[in-house]
């Protein structure tokens, strides 16, 4: 299982990467792997103000529909498109081409909460 060590992870099985401005958000490699085959991901919408916790949306696969939490309060100000034509990109690349979206104007303070990557290895034991 990859586990990239400079990401922040949610109980939930979400990855934060800080970037420049703001924050890129994706499915783990554990969640993909439970998942199995996904077949569809229903994006949020750009622009809307979400609070973490917030189901902002789903992901589909052969096995089960499973709902994504926002980790973080914030905007979303981008969406990765590409998953509406080929949502297999998660279950390839969960960490790069498998990205699901972008917030800003996150809540700073939230990013604390998270876990690094040791601490999220520990919960999946």
């Amino acid at each position: 299982m990859s586990l990239p060590k400079d990401y922040l992870y949610t109980e939930e099985h979400e990855w934060v990467k800080q970037e420049t401005e703001g924050v890129r958000v994706g499915i783990t490699d554990f969640a993909q792997d439970q998942l199995g085959d996904i077949v569809f991901v229903e994006l949020p919408e750009v622009g809307a103000t979400i609070e973490q916790g917030d189901s902002i949306g789903s992901i589909e696969s052969v096995k089960t529909v499973s709902d994504f939490y926002a980790p973080v309060s914030g905007k979303i100000v981008e969406v990765n498109e590409a998953l509406e034509d080929a949502p297999e990109m998660i279950n390839s690349d969960p960490y790069n081409e498998g990205w699901i979206l972008k917030i800003e104007e996150l809540e700073e303070s939230q990013l604390d909460e998270l876990l690094n990557s040791d601490a999220y290895e520990e919960t999946l034991d």
